[in-house]
């Protein structure tokens, strides 16, 4: 709770009316400019209480037209309407003139970001830039000057951010580089223009002038136009961090501008502002992009440009301003988050920016209108300015300054003193009952009060009032320089440095208590029962005994720094009633609040905290339940503590304030938080035993300030802040007093002070001590869990109060076992029923509100089951209680399950209670109108016809025919009844009137059954067969319809009517027809279609109707009788209808007799009937090996049948693999092949496969070559294998000459067979010994042509002797040794000997195709050398393939990826 000090300037006598003001941005200075008609205009400065500068009056015969202060230094520049400026250093009084430049009204003073430059224009258009050195003197001429010709508005500097050239050239600088020396400088002779800006100067800008036009002045000091307004400009604004201008004009429409880096502009956004056209408004500049605008009217207009959204804030007339009350002008304070706006009725409204958790409510749900300061008259200007956020208001006589202060409030032996006004006091004295107010000549900055006096201080002077009477006297006034006063009986206790004076009521010093240096200066001083404790600057504490004559250390100092890391100061310490502890509440050395209470104990010399951000102490609570520790200390979670009070009496009990946590802002502040939160009260029993207990917690009354102390049974909380209405103070609406038992009677001054009971005092508060010790001890037992020393501290108590007292502290303490005794003891009968009744509930929160509520706790107990979300209970609860507005919204939102019963009882409560109207409202809600509306309004049949006919209800309308019915109104009745449709009704009422060819129409129309069932009995009655049959049709009752075509003998009809009727009537006709004799067709179609299969079988052999047979065989399945399918089989062999027949067998599963009918007759298994006749594993029909054999005879069948895939598949369910690779490899899918012997697995199907393959053609596909090596080897056939690589080897040989593969593929032949496991060893010795011997030929072959390119003669030799070695083809083909010689002589030249060899080959080879042994350029350069043509013999043949050549690449792939596996 805050009040401000109202400081009127202390102007001397010779000034005149103010017109102007400004604060220093950093120091407690103002500036104010007057105007009197008689001397002129002056400019004075004042300090933070109004006190006047003496040496730095300034005074002209022409009025003072700007006023701007340095934005660091104390000098003041002054334009006035001569075109002078002034620089007014308030240091030393100094005055300079800037030279005379400007001849007309100054408009503009601005100066630059860095602090650098001044920047003055005037009415004229001429606009000047100056140099300022750091001390704020002028620096020569000029450094700019432009003339604009027309009359300067508005100017605002864009900012610059220091870039790296900066940087640089300061290192430059600072190293010697005369060049970057010089660079710094603003003017330099002899180089360029009189300019020298750099972008770090900051000395960019925009400049707007009368006609609306903006200016961008650039660092070279060129200026050029970059917008046009369409009037005037108001405003100029520039939002840094977006890099955008905001113009505003005097016709208040807003416009953005995104500004490029040479100044250029492009328009983003125009918008037209809500307002008071042509009137100057007062436009202040809020962070993030927030432009707020008075005009005079009787709202503020408030721009979010960053969120693109516009609201208004309004006055409320609750809180003291009056209707019709305008706004003129504002000033927003960006570190305290103040709106403030100066009112046509003296007063300032203020508007503070409370932090919002939800983004829905931010806008104006974050402004909170508080309560309004008062002056006198008309509010022209005011503004917030210094450090200390000071603000200044211009009123028409004078100016103000208004200085925040928190209001004092202190309560001491039942005497409690809150601070009204800067100089008055309410005073509460709760023994008397009676209530005081003191008035001082002193702005009170803080208050003690005993049960004997009443202490004030205003930090220079303390004041002693003692009561006399009906009045309070001044006993003892004397000057004191302390910012902290504490008074214990005669003594009052004031700080000064390193040391507590302990003076007389009159203000003699009588003893000192001294603090060493390293222990700080006491800055808190606290009384509590007989002890002081003092906090100091230091951070140390210390608790003296004042029990005694004189004050004596009760402790050590002790140093919170070594114990509190992160420490910065400390805010609060209090001590207990028997000085045996310490609280302390800190900041953090940040400076933000610390969510700890810290507990020293005296005795134990340890410190323990409790983290309000947590909701754990530093131990733990301990002897707590952990459920309802779970529950508590949720509720505590994310807050800090803001204030704390330990009983004056009980030294255990301690209590304090703690509020949610709000998000860090600068608008933060730890006195107004509580104003912006939910406030918990929680207190603590805190011993040296147990250390911290919980004891209790809940939310802070509504309408109360803030806690001011504890004092059993009562805590004592200060009311609301008041407002002024004149002379009479008054609660603030809606938060009026809260009713307390004690209260000071009724007075004329406001009461200031309410208190509340304890928990567990409530009805007890006029208890005695020994009944109030009792029931502390009992409650301080119940927390730690010790029953027994509980009920035996209130043993000797008889009193049923304190027992139901007891009971609703188990609501609190959740003990539903001492809550039984309690009941117990206050005889409450139904409520024990209750609780042992919702032992049925398993949450105990729900058990602990069926307490609550027998108890008559229903805040509690609707707390409860909100806490439990038995939104259930809560919903019986409402309506139990009589809230049954809150029962039918937690039904629709949180219980949809019973919102309908929730309506429902709500409407019958309402028809109880008489209110018809609504109870039809809510009846209809609940969907039961429809019966109980009808009831209710029953003795009101005209309004109830008229809600029938209002709501157009068919059951409706059929209830109110049904009432006409009875009452005779049978046209009504006919009439209500057409309305609901029910044509029953009509039918049978016209029958009744014995129209019944109406009947008959509406029957026919609407096609109703009911209508018709009653119209055919009807005609029925009446012997009209026919009619009576055509309308029990359509009722669709065949049953009589078929009874009586039955005993009428319409035979016709009857066969239609059987068909569409059920099963059963379908029997009853074909008995009909059978036992008549005729149409015994019917009789079998009839059997069939109601399932009687062998019933029409028989009597369509009987009868030989064999077009019925086919019909019926048609329907017959699995399901059906297998002698009947058999028998029905025979009849479609017998017919040469064997499909059919082989269907049936199928069906009666006689599927071996099935296969037999196939193969005779040759028909096709397709595989759908393969699969009917295939049992499946494990089944009972047959065992598994007769399944075996069906499913082989299945697969034989479809070998003969050519269906190999079909085959395969049957003959792999029946476990042949063997037959089903048979049957794949007849079929040729070589796909399936592979696939099939990768997935069975067996060395003989491996064999199969591979043999396979090698049908194929192998040669040009390489993926089946390494099929055939794998299946070979997987096989473990080695010796297939091995011929498979010899085969290989000859391909090679003979298709593409390569030797080298063919080397290799022989070589793995060789090692294939030498593994492989043959029945003859002979034969194996013999195959080995032909592969050895072809695998040397090949080798030497081989190594003959490698060895030509180092050694050509001895490659020639060993070919010349391989032609001597006995059968040397087809391991080496003679063709090849020849061809090789014959090109090795050609290439010597040797064309003879080449011819010779040549000759030698053909004779050896006469068939000889020579172009594919020799190459054609080696024939032709024989043929040239020579001379004679040479026979090609046998044409022309395959050339000759190099050895690499790309032929063989498939044989040798799949070789070498085996060789590689």
């Amino acid at each position: 709770m805050a009040v401000y000090f109202d400081h009127r300037i202390e102007s001397p006598d010779y000034a005149g009316s103010p017109s102007q003001i400004t604060w220093h941005s950093s120091q407690p200075v103002l500036a104010v400019a007057s105007i009197s008609p008689s001397t002129g205009g002056s400019v004075d400065l004042y300090l933070q209480q109004g006190e006047h500068v003496g040496n730095s009056h300034v005074e002209r015969p022409f009025q003072p037209k700007v006023l701007r202060w340095h934005p660091s230094k104390q000098v003041l520049a002054v334009g006035w309407e001569t075109g002078e400026v002034l620089l007014l250093n308030q240091a030393d009084g100094e005055q300079t003139s800037l030279p005379a430049i400007h001849s007309a009204d100054i408009s503009l003073l601005e100066w630059s970001s860095n602090s650098s430059c001044l920047l003055t224009g005037d009415r004229l258009g001429v606009l000047a830039v100056w140099k300022v050195d750091p001390r704020g003197r002028l620096q020569g001429a000029p450094l700019l000057r432009h003339d604009y010709g027309m009359h300067l508005t508005h100017c605002v500097f864009r900012p610059a951010q220091p870039g790296d050239d900066l940087v640089q050239l300061a290192r430059a600088a600072v190293s010697g580089d005369e060049n970057a020396l010089d660079m710094f400088n603003w003017r330099k002779a002899g180089k360029g223009g009189p300019l020298k800006l750099g972008p770090q100067e900051g000395m960019t800008f925009f400049i707007s002038t009368a006609d609306g036009s903006v200016h961008y002045v650039d660092e070279k000091g060129k200026s050029s136009q970059v917008l046009l307004a369409g009037s005037p400009v108001q405003k100029l604004l520039y939002l840094q961090g977006r890099e955008v201008l905001v113009v505003i004009t005097e016709t208040l429409l807003l416009s953005q501008y995104s500004v490029g880096p040479g100044g250029a502009t492009q328009e983003l956004v125009k918008v037209k502002l809500s307002g008071k056209s042509g009137q100057s408004a007062d436009i202040a500049w809020a962070e993030k992009g927030l432009l707020i605008t008075a005009t005079g009217e009787k709202v503020v207009r408030l721009w979010d440009l960053e969120r693109d959204d516009n609201y208004v804030l309004s006055l409320d007339e609750n809180l003291g301003f009056e209707a019709g009350e305008t706004l003129n002008c504002i000033s927003y304070c960006t570190a305290k988050g103040i709106l403030a706006a100066g009112t046509s009725r003296g007063r300032i409204a203020m508007w503070r920016k409370v932090a919002v958790s939800n983004r829905k409510t931010e806008g104006r749900g974050q402004w909170k209108l508080q309560t309004p300061a008062e002056l006198e008259g008309n509010i022209i200007q005011l503004q917030w300015g210094s450090s200390m956020n000071l603000l200044a208001v211009i009123t028409v006589s004078t100016v103000v300054i208004l200085c925040e202060h928190v209001m004092s409030s202190h309560f001491s032996q039942q005497v409690a003193a809150v601070q009204l006004n800067p100089n008055q006091l309410c005073l509460s004295y709760f023994s008397t009952g009676t209530q005081r107010s003191l008035r001082t000549d002193m702005h009170i900055k803080g208050v003690c009060v005993t049960k004997d006096t009443v202490t004030v201080w205003n930090g220079k002077q303390v004041t002693v009032f003692e009561p006399s009477g009906a009045v309070l006297r001044n006993t003892g006034s004397f000057p004191c320089e302390s910012q902290a006063v504490a008074v214990h009986e005669e003594n009052i206790y004031t700080v000064e440095p390193y040391r507590v004076q302990v003076r007389t009521l009159q203000g003699t010093v009588k003893q000192l208590l001294v603090f060493p240096e390293v222990e700080g200066t006491p800055q808190i001083l606290s009384v509590c029962n007989t002890f002081l404790v003092v906090g100091t600057d230091a951070a140390y504490i210390k608790v003296f005994d004042l029990s005694r004559r004189e004050a004596k250390p009760h402790c050590n100092a002790k140093s919170l720094a070594e114990l509190i890391p992160n420490l910065g100061t400390i805010t609060s310490v209090k001590c207990s009633a028997n000085g045996s502890q310490a609280s302390v509440l800190v900041t953090r050395a940040d400076g933000s609040v610390d969510s700890k209470v810290y507990f020293y104990d005296v005795e134990m010399d340890t410190l323990t905290h409790f983290d309000f951000f947590t909701g754990r102490s530093s131990e733990g609570f301990q002897g707590e339940e952990p459920e309802r520790g779970r529950l508590e200390t949720s509720e505590l979670c994310g807050r800090c503590p803001v204030s704390q009070f330990w009983d004056e009496s009980e030294p255990r009990l301690f209590v304090c304030e703690a509020v949610l946590t709000i998000p860090a802002s600068p608008h933060t502040h730890t006195t107004d938080c509580t104003d912006q939160t939910d406030v918990l009260v929680v207190s603590f029993f805190s011993t040296q035993e147990h250390r911290l207990l919980l004891q209790d917690s809940y939310p802070r009354p509504a309408g109360m300030q803030a806690l001011l102390a504890l004092h059993v049974p009562y805590y004592y909380f200060t009311r609301k802040l008041m407002f002024q209405r004149g002379c009479l103070f008054q609660p603030v609406p809606g938060e009026g007093q809260v009713e307390s038992e004690g209260t000071p009677g009724p007075s004329s001054d406001p009461q200031m002070v309410s208190r509340r009971a304890l928990r567990d005092f409530v009805g007890l508060e006029d208890c005695d001590k020994p009944t109030r010790d009792a029931m502390l001890n009992f409650s301080f037992y119940l927390t730690i869990g010790d029953m027994d020393e509980a009920f035996k501290s209130i043993k000797l108590i008889k009193s049923e109060a304190v027992w139901e007292n007891m009971a609703r502290m188990c609501v609190k303490t959740r003990r539903l076992d001492v809550a039984r005794v309690c009941l117990g003891n206050m005889g409450h009968a139904r409520g024990a029923r209750a609780l042992r009744e919702a032992e049925a509930e398993p949450e105990l929160d729900a058990r602990v509100a069926v307490l609550a509520t027998q108890l008559g706790m229903l805040e509690d107990a609707e707390r409860l089951y909100k806490s439990c979300r038995r939104f259930d209970l809560l919903n019986k609860f409402y309506q139990a209680s009589g809230q049954w507005q809150k029962a039918v919204e937690t039904a629709d939102s949180q219980d949809r399950v019973h919102l309908r019963t929730t309506y429902y009882s709500y409407a019958k409560h309402l028809e109880a209670m008489g209110d018809r109207n609504m109870a039809l409202v809510h009846y209809e809600k609940s969907d039961t109108n429809r019966f109980e509306v009808p009831r209710m309004l029953l003795d009101d049949l005209q309004a109830l016809e008229i809600y029938v006919n209002k709501m157009k209800d068919k059951s409706l309308y059929k209830w109110w025919a049904q009432y006409l019915e009875s009452q005779s109104d049978m046209e009504s009745a006919l009439r209500y009844y057409e309305c609901a449709q029910d044509y029953l009704s009509l039918v049978r009422v016209h029958c009744y009137l014995g129209n019944i060819q109406k009947a008959a129409e509406i029957a026919n129309e609407t096609g109703n059954r009911a209508a018709s069932y009653h119209l055919a009995r009807q005609y029925e009655s009446q012997d009209e067969i026919k009619q009576s049959v055509h309308f029990y049709t359509r009722a669709q009752a065949y049953n009589n319809a078929i009874r009586l075509c039955k005993e009428n003998g319409l035979d016709d009809q009857l066969m239609n009517l059987a068909l569409l009727s059920n099963p059963e009537d379908m029997m009853e006709a074909a008995c009909y027809y059978e036992e008549k004799g005729v149409h015994m067709d019917r009789a079998v179609m009839l059997y069939h279609k109601a399932g009687h299969f062998s019933k029409a079988l028989e009597l369509a052999f009987s009868t030989q109707q064999f077009g019925a047979l086919q019909l019926i065989a048609e329907d017959l399945d699995e399901n059906s009788d297998p002698a009947l399918l058999a028998r029905c089989s025979d009849f479609f062999i017998e017919h040469s209808q064997y499909e059919k027949a082989v269907e049936l067998l199928v069906a009666a599963k006689k599927y071996h007799e099935a296969l037999q009918l196939c193969l005779d007759q040759s028909l096709t298994i397709t595989e759908e009937l393969a699969e009917r006749m295939t049992v499946i594993q494990d089944s009972k029909d047959l065992p598994e090996e007769a399944r075996r054999e069906l499913l082989e005879r299945i697969a034989d069948c479809c070998m003969r049948q050519g269906n190999y895939h079909l085959a395969t598949k049957k003959y792999t369910q029946s476990g042949n693999k063997l037959k089903a690779m048979r049957a794949l490899l007849k079929s040729g899918d070589t796909d399936k092949i592979v696939f099939f012997a990768g997935v069975s697995r067996q060395k003989e199907i491996y064999i199969m496969a591979a043999n396979y393959l090698q049908s194929l053609d192998w040669r040009k596909n390489p993926e089946i070559m390494k099929n055939i090596i794998s299946f070979y080897t997987k096989g473990r056939a080695l010796d297939l294998l091995a011929g498979f690589y010899n085969a290989c080897a000859q391909v090679e040989i003979d298709e593409y000459q390569n030797y080298e593969k063919a080397l290799g593929a022989l070589t793995e032949a060789y090692k294939c067979l030498s593994k492989a496991k043959v029945r003859s060893a002979e034969e194996q010795e013999g195959r080995l010994a032909e592969l050895q011997h072809k695998l040397t030929l090949v080798k030497k072959f081989v190594q003959a042509r490698r060895l030509y390119e180092e050694d050509p003669g001895e490659a020639v030799q060993l070919c010349e002797a391989l032609l001597q070695e006995p059968d040397l083809d087809p391991a080496v083909r003679i063709g090849d040794i020849y061809g090789f010689l014959v090109e090795h002589h050609c290439q010597q030249g040797s064309f003879q000997v080449a011819y010779r060899t040549l000759e030698e080959m053909r004779k050896q080879l006469p068939s000889l195709n020579v172009n594919y042994y020799v190459s054609q350029r080696s024939l032709e350069a024989m043929q040239r050398a020579l001379g004679v043509p040479l026979s090609r013999g046998g044409g022309l043949g395959r050339g000759r393939r190099d050895s690499e050549g790309e032929g063989g690449g498939g044989v040798e792939e799949a070789v070498e990826t085996h060789l590689g596996d």
